[in-house]
């Protein structure tokens, strides 16, 4: 068997994984490289593989750094099969056309002000491309396999996101498993990972490789920060991940006003296109999720969905509190930058971040202190408070992702760690060998090895 990691190698984006295994080639996941320019400008590289060689590419779930990449592959020629659960093409349906529309608006603004320096700005994808990449998605139901050549793939739920699935490929006696994302083990939303009992080669990420989650709870942070905000005055705004991560905040700010901890009457607006589309996906599936119907069916109760642009606008202006949930999670691009431009010089209002901030990103950046940002080319203060609810990722930490592994009957003959910063992959890579005793190593960027 032999593996390239074309992402997810080196950092926590772009997951591409090609496998080489019984005569077949597979791409595991086909993600969008985010955070450092480094990274993102990998984007814009030459495919470094034929796509007429790819017998199929395999999606563990839908977010970007996983999936955002598909409509460029598809754009450059790709037209075999892709799998993936059926949540995942949902999702993914969702992500994808919201990818291609902030690309083709940033393309635009960039034309319109004359910021481009060489020539004209194209987006990476357009929706077009985006529509024909979800066309080529063909689910596949957990427990049941499809042949690719001599390969039996299949997938296995792993929380983390709704339809997340390890991907196994059985060749002959040889057992590949990806984990892709691991969940936790007591999800706001979702079941625990399923366990697997048997692989000889092994890709396991390493999100949070050298981190334990905090035990605070989450629940009681978040109407602290909540009753705080309002009684001087403020708003408090939650850039939050459109997929997974706003369904969970909705889930918790539901908790907190039946409980009493903050007010009933405060206004709740969820402000994102693709997150509003992500709750109503999640609701069409909420069989697979770990939350009690009664509380599911209350959802969205009073939250105000923010629809068009000139609602948000509007929003923006106001001067009464709330609670504002708004895309993107990483304050990277979206609505959520118009917010951060109008809250984050007044000290009234607190912005806190309840997911992972990859490296570069403006999230990052905030949570580090800095004092002020640029977002639209124009320099804006931080005197808002900020805060990172940790408690609220859908990784799995590093205690949980050991114990998801402990689950295995024996020891795979070769573990690689990928999909992580360095010291993270790093740290992981240190305790599967010292307390597992397994061999583990992290691949190479691009770089062939054999397994």
């Amino acid at each position: 068997m032999k593996l390239t990691s074309h992402g997810g190698a080196d950092g926590v984006t772009g997951s591409k994984h090609l496998i080489e295994v019984a005569g077949s080639r597979i791409l595991l996941d086909c993600g969008l490289f985010q955070g450092l320019k480094l990274h993102r400008e990998r984007n814009w590289l030459p495919l470094p593989f034929d796509v007429d060689s790819l017998d199929a590419v395999v999606l563990s779930h839908a977010h970007l750094d996983h999936s955002g990449f598909l409509p460029v592959l598809v754009k450059r020629g790709y037209r075999g099969p892709v799998y993936a659960s059926m949540a995942t093409r949902d999702l993914a349906d969702v992500l994808l056309r919201d990818s291609a529309h902030l690309q083709e608006e940033d393309a635009r603004r960039i034309n319109r002000f004359g910021l481009s320096r060489h020539g004209k700005a194209l987006p990476l994808y357009t929706g077009a491309d985006a529509v024909r990449a979800v066309q080529r998605i063909t689910p596949l139901a957990a427990g049941r396999s499809v042949k690719v050549g001599r390969i039996e793939v299949s997938l296995t739920p792993v929380g983390h996101l709704l339809g997340a699935s390890a991907v196994t490929l059985l060749a002959g006696r040889e057992r590949i498993v990806f984990s892709g994302d691991l969940g936790r083990q007591h999800d706001l939303l979702l079941p625990p990972p399923e366990r697997i009992a048997r692989a000889d080669v092994l890709l396991v990420e390493a999100t949070y490789g050298n981190r334990v989650h905090p035990t605070d709870d989450v629940q009681a942070a978040l109407g602290e920060i909540i009753r705080r905000t309002v009684k001087r005055g403020g708003s408090v705004l939650l850039p939050s991940f459109a997929v997974g991560r706003a369904q969970a905040l909705l889930l918790v700010l539901q908790r907190l006003k039946r409980a009493g901890d903050i007010p009933p009457s405060l206004p709740i607006f969820l402000d994102s296109p693709m997150a509003i589309a992500a709750t109503e996906v999640t609701l069409r599936h909420r069989k697979l999720l770990a939350v009690p119907r009664r509380e599911i069916d209350t959802l969205t109760d009073g939250v105000r969905f923010i629809e068009t642009a000139a609602q948000s606008q509007r929003l923006t202006r106001s001067r009464y509190p709330a609670v504002i949930i708004s895309a993107s999670g990483m304050a990277t691009g979206g609505r959520v930058l118009h917010h951060l431009s109008a809250m984050a010089p007044d000290e009234r209002h607190h912005i806190a971040f309840p997911g992972f901030q990859v490296a570069g990103t403006r999230g990052a950046r905030l949570l580090a202190g800095e004092r002020e940002v640029k977002i639209f080319g124009a320099m804006v203060p931080v005197r808002a408070a900020v805060s990172h609810l940790e408690g609220f990722s859908g990784h799995a930490d590093a205690d949980e992702l050991m114990q998801w592994l402990r689950g295995f009957e024996r020891a795979p003959r070769h573990t690689f760690v990928v999909h992580g910063d360095p010291d993270a992959t790093d740290a992981l890579r240190f305790r599967i060998g010292n307390e597992l005793e397994w061999r583990a190593s992290v691949p190479p960027h691009a770089q062939t090895v054999a397994a």
